[in-house]
C-alpha cells in the first residue's frame, strides 16, 4: 500500500516536466472575401506563460488585430489535458492566394496555411446593407498641401456593435478632424444612418500614392439574430507633386493667400502715447494652421512696439481646409513726427498658376502730433537763458534799458530788508519745516489710501474702475489735471508700466483683447512711491 502511493506521488510531481508536443494553426474561414476578418487561432497542447508566437510576418499581407491568449485544461477519467489558444483577426485588401506561415513556440512549429481570398461581387456590394464610400478633395496635391478625405459608411440595419478601421497612406500624415457626424440619408429609397469621418491628408514626398480605405467590421441585428458584417471602400491614387527647383523662401503651397489689417483708432493722426492697436489677419487656403508662417513688423524709430499672443486656427468648409492667423500689435507713439510703416509682404506658391504669389500690406504714414499736455508746457527756445544770447544783442538791451536812480536805491533797501527776512527765517526754520513735513505727511496719506483703493480694483480685475482711480491716483501725485496718466509715466519712465498702461486702454478702448498685468502697475507704482519717501527722507536730514 505505501508503495502504491509512493508510486502516484512520483507520478503527479513528474507531471509538470510534460513539455509541449504539438502546436497547430487553423482558420474560421477558408476561402474568405477581400475585406472580410478572419480569426487565425494557434494552438499548444500545454500551459505556455512565458511564450507566444510571433505575428510580424504576418503584417506584409494583412491588417493583423490585436492578440488574446486563454488556457484550458480537462480532466476526463483521471487523465489531464492542457491547452494553450492565440487568436488574432486578419484581413487583406486584395484578392489572392496567399500563404499563413508557420509559428513557433517552445521549439515547436505549426504547418503553414494556404489562404484563398475571393474578390468581392459587385452586385453584393450594390444590394449590401453596410457599405463604404470614400472621396479625396482632390487627386492632386504638391508636398506638404493639405487635403481633406473623407470617408461615409452606411447603415441599412441596427448595429450592435462594430468598428471602423482609419485609412493609411505612405509617406503622408493622416489625422481626423474633429468628431465624425451621424445623419440619415435615403439610397434607392433605402433608409441608411450615414457616419461621416474626415482625415486631414499632408503628403511629406512625391510621386503616386494610394489611399487604403478604412475597413468596418461589426455586428447586426437581422430577423431577432446576431450577424457578424464587413465592409472595405474602395482605395484612391492620388498624385503628390514636388516642390518646384526654382522656388526660394518658406514653402506655402496654397490656392489662395490674403493679408488683411485693422487699426483702432482708425486713423492717420494720434498724439504722442496714444496707444494703436494693429491687427494682422492672414488667410490661406489649403494649409493647416502649423504651417502659417510668423508675421514680423519692422522696428519704425520713434514707435515703440509690443505684440500680442498670436492665435493660429483652421476648419473644413466644403472640403476644403482654411486656416488663419490672428497677430496683435500694440504700438505707442514716442515723439512727434511723420512716420512710414513699411510695407508688409507674405510669399506663397500658388497651386493654381503655378507660380510664386506673394500677400501684402502696402506701407502706411501717420503722423504723431504732440501731447495736449506737452502744448502749454514752453519750449527750450522760448525758455533759453540770457547767457546764452549774443553778447551784441546783451549790449543792445543794456543800453536800452536806462535805469532810474530812485528805482536802484528802492531795490536795495528792498535787498536789505531780504537780508533780514532771511537772518530771522534761519532763526525760527524749525517751525516752518515743521509744518512743510506735516503737508507732506498729508499728502503721503492721501495718495497712500488712493494706491490702497487701486489695489482693491485690481483684485476685483475690474479694468475701468481700476483705470478710474489710476487717473485719480496720477492726479494726485502728479498735481495735472489733464492727461495725468501720461504725465506719470513719463515722470517713472518705466518700460513694464508704459506697456501695461498701453494694455489697459487697448482693453478698455478697442475690440481687441488684451491681457493686461495690473499687478506689475501696482508693483512699478509702489516701488516709485518707496523711492521717492527715501530721497525725501534724504534730503530732511541734510537741513537738519
Amino acid at each position: 500500500m505505501v508503495m502504491r502511493l509512493f508510486c502516484c506521488l512520483l507520478l503527479i510531481s513528474a507531471m509538470p516536466l510534460w513539455a509541449m508536443t504539438q502546436l497547430q494553426a487553423s482558420v474560421d474561414k477558408n476561402p474568405v472575401l477581400a475585406g472580410e476578418f478572419f480569426m487565425l487561432t494557434i494552438t499548444a497542447d500545454d500551459t505556455i506563460k512565458n511564450d507566444q508566437p510571433d505575428t510580424s510576418a504576418l503584417l506584409k499581407d494583412f491588417v493583423v488585430g490585436p492578440m488574446s491568449v486563454s488556457t484550458r485544461t480537462n480532466i476526463v477519467n483521471g487523465s489531464i489535458s492542457k491547452q494553450t489558444n492565440w487568436s488574432v483577426k486578419l484581413m487583406t485588401r486584395d484578392a489572392g492566394d496567399y500563404t499563413i506561415p508557420s509559428f513557433n513556440v517552445a521549439g515547436i512549429s505549426s504547418e503553414p496555411i494556404a489562404l484563398k481570398v475571393a474578390e468581392r461581387s459587385k452586385e453584393t456590394e450594390q444590394n449590401n446593407d453596410i457599405f463604404i464610400k470614400s472621396s479625396m478633395s482632390s487627386d492632386s496635391l504638391f508636398v506638404q498641401e493639405a487635403g481633406v478625405y473623407t470617408v461615409k459608411l452606411y447603415l441599412a440595419k441596427e448595429l450592435l456593435d462594430g468598428n471602423l478601421t482609419a485609412p493609411t497612406m505612405p509617406d503622408a500624415q493622416l489625422s481626423q478632424i474633429g468628431k465624425q457626424q451621424e445623419e440619415y440619408e435615403l439610397v434607392d429609397g433605402k433608409r441608411y444612418l450615414v457616419i461621416t469621418r474626415e482625415y486631414l491628408v499632408q503628403p511629406q514626398k512625391s510621386g503616386v500614392y494610394t489611399i487604403d480605405a478604412p475597413v468596418f467590421q461589426g455586428r447586426i441585428r437581422q430577423n431577432y439574430r446576431q450577424l457578424e458584417v464587413s465592409a472595405m471602400g474602395d482605395s484612391t491614387t492620388v498624385e503628390i507633386k514636388p516642390i518646384p527647383s526654382d522656388y526660394q523662401g518658406a514653402w506655402l503651397p496654397s490656392e489662395l493667400v490674403n493679408l488683411d489689417e485693422q487699426w483702432q483708432p482708425d486713423s492717420d493722426t494720434v498724439e504722442v502715447g496714444t496707444p494703436i492697436t494693429r491687427t494682422l489677419t492672414l488667410t490661406a487656403l489649403g494649409i493647416t494652421k502649423e504651417q502659417l508662417p510668423d508675421i514680423e513688423l519692422a522696428e519704425v524709430q520713434g514707435i515703440r512696439s509690443y505684440p500680442d499672443e498670436k492665435e493660429n486656427n483652421h476648419l473644413v468648409r466644403d472640403g476644403r481646409v482654411i486656416s488663419q492667423q490672428t497677430a496683435s500689435y500694440a504700438l505707442l507713439p514716442q515723439t512727434p513726427g511723420t512716420y512710414t510703416l513699411p510695407e508688409v509682404s507674405v510669399p506663397w506658391y500658388n497651386t493654381k498658376i503655378k507660380r510664386i504669389s506673394y500677400a501684402t500690406l502696402p506701407a502706411r504714414t501717420i503722423t504723431v502730433t504732440a501731447s495736449s499736455l506737452n502744448a502749454t508746457v514752453p519750449t527750450p527756445a522760448q525758455t533759453q537763458p540770457i547767457a546764452e544770447q549774443p553778447l551784441a544783442e546783451r549790449v543792445q538791451t543794456v543800453k536800452i534799458n536806462n535805469t532810474p536812480l530812485w528805482l536802484i536805491i528802492a531795490c536795495a533797501i528792498g535787498y536789505l530788508l531780504w537780508l533780514i527776512t532771511l537772518v530771522l527765517w534761519w532763526n525760527n526754520r524749525a517751525t516752518p519745516l515743521s509744518g512743510k513735513v506735516h503737508t507732506k505727511t498729508t499728502e503721503d496719506d492721501s495718495s497712500a489710501a488712493s494706491l490702497a483703493r487701486l489695489k482693491t480694483q485690481s483684485k476685483k480685475a475690474d479694468l475701468s474702475a481700476f483705470h478710474h482711480e489710476l487717473n485719480c491716483y496720477a492726479k494726485l501725485v502728479t498735481q495735472q489735471p489733464h492727461n495725468a496718466i501720461d504725465v506719470l509715466t513719463q515722470q517713472i519712465n518705466d518700460q513694464q508700466l508704459t506697456l501695461q498702461v498701453a494694455k489697459l486702454r487697448v482693453a478698455l478702448y478697442s475690440s481687441t483683447e488684451s491681457t493686461v498685468e495690473l499687478a506689475e502697475i501696482l508693483k512699478v507704482l509702489e516701488a516709485n512711491k518707496n523711492n521717492k519717501r527715501t530721497n525725501q527722507h534724504t534730503a530732511l536730514k541734510g537741513l537738519y
